[in-house]
C-alpha cells in the first residue's frame, strides 16, 4: 500500500474541515479524487503530504509514518499543483534543474534526468526560453517535469489541465497515462469528469470531509437511481408535451428547450419504446434520437447536490 490514511480529523475553528477521513491508495493505481469546492480535497492532500498540521489520526506513505521532515519519503514523491510554481527568471531548463536537485545531488545523474524530462513533456525547442514567454499548456507542461523530473515513485497532479487548449490536454493526459504504466501510482484531482473517466482506475468522492463513495466508474454509476438518458432533438415538441411525458413510468424527469427533449429515467428501466410512442402518438417530427448510460457527472451531483459551493 502507497497511501493509508485513517480518521484524519482537521479543523479550522469551528469548522471541520476533515472528519475522520479513511483513505487507501494502492501500488499502481490512478486515485481520482473528486468533491464540490470546500469538500476537503485539498487539505486531505496538504494533511498527506505534511505541509499541514491535522488535530488527528494518521498518515503512512509507502509503509512509514509521514511527516514534515521525513525526506527519505519525500524523495520518491512528486507534487504538480494547479498554481504553475516555477521561477521567471530562470529558463525551461534551470528551472527542471533546480527542482531535480532537490531530490538529487548528483550532477551527472541530474543532468540525465532533465534531459529525460524535458522529452517527456515535449520541450526540447523551449530549452532556452523564459517562462513568460511560454503559452499556458506549455507551462503547465514545464510544470509538470518541474514535478516528476527526479522519477516519483508517488505523484499528486492537482487540477494539471486547468485553462489549456484540448491539445495541450491531451498531452498532459497521456502523459500521466505514461508515467503510471512505468511504474508511478497517481493521485489526480480534476473538476474535468471526463477526464477522470478516461485516466482514473478507482475514484474516491469526498464531501464534508468524509469519504462518500469509493469504487470504480461502473461500480460508482451503479451507486445512483439514475439510469438511461434519452435525448429527442426537435423542434417541434409542445410544452405541455413535456408535462405529459412525465407521466411515464420510470420517468425521473423531462427538459424541453432549445430543440432538444431530454428525458432521464431511472436505473434498470428501458423507455425508449414508450418515447417513442409517444412521438409517434403527437405526429412529433424529430431528427436524431439517442440514448446515454449515466455518466460520472450524473453521480456526482446526485451524491454531492446541486446546490452551489463555495
Amino acid at each position: 500500500m502507497v497511501i493509508k490514511v485513517q480518521d484524519l480529523v482537521k479543523r479550522y475553528g469551528d469548522l471541520l474541515a476533515l472528519d475522520h477521513l479513511s483513505l487507501n491508495v494502492e501500488e499502481g493505481e490512478v486515485l481520482g479524487l473528486l468533491g464540490p469546492n470546500g469538500s476537503g480535497k485539498t487539505t486531505a492532500i496538504n494533511c498527506m503530504l505534511s505541509l499541514l498540521e491535522y488535530d488527528k489520526g494518521s498518515v503512512e506513505i509507502f509503509g512509514k509514518p509521514m511527516a514534515p521532515d521525513a525526506y527519505d519519503i519525500k524523495k520518491d514523491i512528486g507534487v504538480v499543483m494547479q498554481n504553475v510554481a516555477v521561477f521567471d527568471e530562470l529558463t525551461v531548463l534551470e528551472n527542471i534543474d533546480y527542482f531535480c536537485g532537490l531530490y538529487v545531488r548528483d550532477r551527472e545523474k541530474r543532468k540525465q534526468l532533465v534531459k529525460e524530462a524535458v522529452s517527456f513533456v515535449g520541450l526540447d525547442d523551449f530549452q532556452n526560453f523564459r517562462p513568460k514567454k511560454l503559452s499556458g499548456g506549455l507551462l503547465r507542461r514545464l510544470n509538470i517535469a518541474c514535478g516528476i523530473a527526479h522519477k516519483p515513485k508517488l505523484i499528486f497532479f492537482d487540477e494539471p489541465t486547468v485553462a489549456v487548449d484540448p491539445q495541450s490536454r491531451n498531452n498532459i493526459l497521456e502523459g500521466i497515462q505514461r508515467l503510471n504504466r512505468e511504474g508511478a501510482t497517481i493521485v489526480y484531482t480534476s473538476h474535468y469528469m471526463e477526464e477522470i473517466e478516461q485516466i482514473c482506475s478507482r475514484i474516491v468522492i469526498l464531501d464534508k470531509g468524509a469519504v462518500i463513495a469509493d469504487g470504480t466508474k461502473e461500480e460508482l454509476k451503479d451507486m445512483i437511481s439514475l439510469g438511461e438518458t434519452i435525448t429527442v432533438e426537435s423542434t417541434d415538441i409542445q410544452p405541455e408535451y413535456a408535462e405529459e411525458m412525465r407521466r411515464i413510468p420510470g420517468v425521473v424527469s423531462v427538459e424541453n428547450g432549445n430543440g432538444r427533449l431530454v428525458v432521464k429515467s431511472e436505473k434498470n428501466r428501458n423507455n425508449l419504446e414508450n418515447v417513442l410512442e409517444f412521438l409517434k402518438k403527437h405526429s412529433v417530427a424529430y431528427g436524431r434520437i439517442y440514448t446515454e448510460l449515466p455518466t460520472l457527472n450524473d453521480v456526482f451531483l446526485e451524491l454531492t447536490g446541486k446546490e452551489l459551493r463555495d
